[in-house]
């Protein structure tokens, strides 16, 4: 019989703001014989083009993720208690060197993953989606990419570099790592620096549900639309905390006017309950220019509902 798993900190007997300063106030991946699901701390942001500040994201995600407690009943979900979820920390990624950078992820991400845990990665910069679809395509091939931001993030290169937070799914669909069939971006707005953007990303293997879609279609019209393409296979979801409006989430580098709101992005999130999510990342909170910790809160909220999707599928 396998061990119960082991859950945050007592809340009746530890108050919520001390404690451990994991996520949740889980317990360390040292503290446990086993993970299902290791949370992953990536603190970067060289990939930036905007605004700096991610690399502060994932303490500031786990300082806001203190209040979340066992029962999901959104989902009808204890994320905590049907799978061991433990905080695996920080890794120490070089901040002036972007393929070292890269390639450090990748070995962490696949470390943590030799033992069959699924990683949820706490951002860092959009550029380390690419390391670790990278490491997650080593052992499932091709997997649909949901991608949640304001952004295509499928440029080719900035100021002529191939690696950066705008490229990262562009460099994945070249290198085979994405189901071009079954990949999707959610939540896209915002000025492009032309059609051709849309084009190219159209060939790279992509769908687009616009942030106007969830007013114009409604949001059982977009997750009917998401599930639909992402069914049958495995599925890496990625999210850019940009997908959500300025005024739900200001603590970001690149913000875009007209995003989701935070009850639209949760709503979708629940809504890939039953799907074989195999891996995930929450990205871009840059706490220097939030407020009140309104995107700690979102992002933390956000990691919370995928927890509670990856104890579903259980």
């Amino acid at each position: 019989m396998s061990e119960a798993p082991i859950g945050p900190v007592d809340a009746t007997r530890v108050p919520r703001y001390a404690g451990p300063a994991t996520f949740a106030r889980l317990p360390r991946l040292d503290e446990v014989s086993r993970a299902d699901v290791a949370i992953l701390g990536m603190p970067f942001d060289s990939g930036v083009s905007y605004r700096p500040g991610a690399r502060f994201g994932p303490g500031h995600i786990r300082a806001a993720s203190k209040l979340l407690r066992p029962y999901n009943p959104a989902q009808d979900s204890f994320p905590f208690g049907t799978q061991q979820v433990a905080d695996a920390g920080d890794i120490g990624i070089n901040p002036f060197d972007l393929q070292e950078a890269i390639a450090t992820i990748e070995q962490a991400v696949t470390a943590t993953r030799a033992d069959g845990a699924k990683v949820l990665t706490l951002g860092g910069d959009h550029t380390i989606a690419l390391p670790v679809l990278r490491s997650v395509a080593r052992d499932h091939g091709p997997v649909a990419v949901l991608h949640l931001d304001a952004h295509l993030d499928t440029w080719d290169t900035y100021f002529g570099a191939p690696y950066t937070h705008g490229t990262p799914f562009r460099r994945a669909s070249e290198e085979g790592l994405i189901d071009l069939e079954r990949s999707m971006h959610v939540g896209i707005r915002g000025p492009l620096y032309s059609k051709q953007d849309l084009e190219d990303d159209r060939v790279l293997g992509f769908q687009v549900v616009r942030s106007d879609d969830y007013q114009v279609d409604g949001l059982a019209s977009v997750l009917g639309r998401i599930r639909s393409r992402l069914a049958d296979g495995p599925v890496y979801v990625s999210l850019d905390i940009d997908v959500l409006d300025p005024a739900h989430a200001p603590g970001t580098g690149t913000p875009e006017a007209g995003g989701l709101t935070s009850r639209e992005l949760l709503h979708t999130l629940r809504g890939l309950a039953g799907l074989d999510v195999v891996g995930a990342d929450v990205v871009e909170v840059a706490p220097a220019y939030d407020w009140a910790e309104i995107t700690g809160i979102a992002a933390a909220h956000a990691a919370y509902e995928m927890l509670s999707v990856l104890a579903a599928r259980r």
